[in-house]
């Protein structure tokens, strides 16, 4: 019965580290695209700062997936609750909006400004749509530069219309990877458990050998199901081996001098 118990786990283990492998090999790149694009479009635009808001499948709520600008790293994971500001109407009505001097009157949703700080003078909103959805929104704030500042145009709108269609696709595609972690979730007992090969693997993948680091890490967790012979029998192999390898390299830096 133990001896199944742990066959089990070593398999989940195995697929464990695939599947949280390759969410991670898919997402983080498109994270990094989608502020690069943030950062692109913005310059276009001469807007301050941008960013991505997408609806949570549970309550509906927009949460901020990726930002740029001066308070970037604050709004990161902030929520505007479903239905609220200029990004939820934009999310509803697949419409874009244009607004400067944004107040209550105009549906803005102040909670974001008030938690980092941040005054919100000119926004362009644009809706993100994959296919027949709208998945989430793009935003534009402020100006740069200097004053005086005017509000977006028109022609501005179009622009940023072109970079919506591109940010749509990327989230898209986060979302399908997305999915990938969800599952790794589902074969995790815990989450601390995942969180651990998610560290894990990060650490791994700024290894050249990270293919290899992967297969011995399985192997060992294998070998850690046998017996008390077999794991003593297999250290002395790997210290005899690493032993010889380091003795090579002493003699090759002799012979170099």
């Amino acid at each position: 019965m133990a001896e199944n118990r742990s066959e089990e786990f070593i398999e989940r283990f195995r697929v464990l580290i695939r599947i949280t492998d390759l969410s991670q090999r898919l997402a983080d790149p498109l994270k990094e695209a989608m502020t690069e694009l943030l950062e692109t479009s913005s310059a276009r635009l001469k807007a301050a700062g941008a960013s991505i808001l997408v609806r949570k499948e549970d309550s509906g709520a927009l949460t901020f997936l990726a930002a740029t600008g001066e308070v970037a790293d604050q709004v990161i994971g902030l929520e505007i609750p479903a239905g609220k500001g200029i990004a939820g109407f934009v999310l509803m009505s697949g419409q874009p909006m244009a607004i400067s001097e944004p107040d209550d009157e105009s549906g803005f949703y102040a909670e974001v400004d008030k938690a980092t700080g941040f005054s919100t003078e000119h926004i362009l909103a644009l809706p993100l749509r994959f296919r027949n959805d709208v998945i989430g929104v793009l935003e534009y704030v402020n100006r740069a530069g200097d004053p005086p500042y005017s509000a977006f145009t028109a022609d501005e709108m179009d622009l940023a219309t072109v970079y919506a269609e591109s940010v749509a696709a990327l989230v898209n595609a986060y979302f399908e990877a997305d999915l990938l972690y969800d599952l790794s979730s589902r074969v995790a007992h815990t989450e601390e458990e995942r969180k651990e090969v998610q560290t894990w693997l990060r650490s791994m993948r700024d290894v050249s050998s990270h293919g290899r680091a992967l297969e011995i890490a399985a192997l060992i967790n294998e070998l850690s199901a046998m017996g008390d012979a077999e794991i003593e029998l297999c250290r002395k192999m790997l210290e005899s081996i690493i032993q010889y390898s380091k003795s090579n390299l002493s003699g090759l830096e002799f012979i170099d001098e």
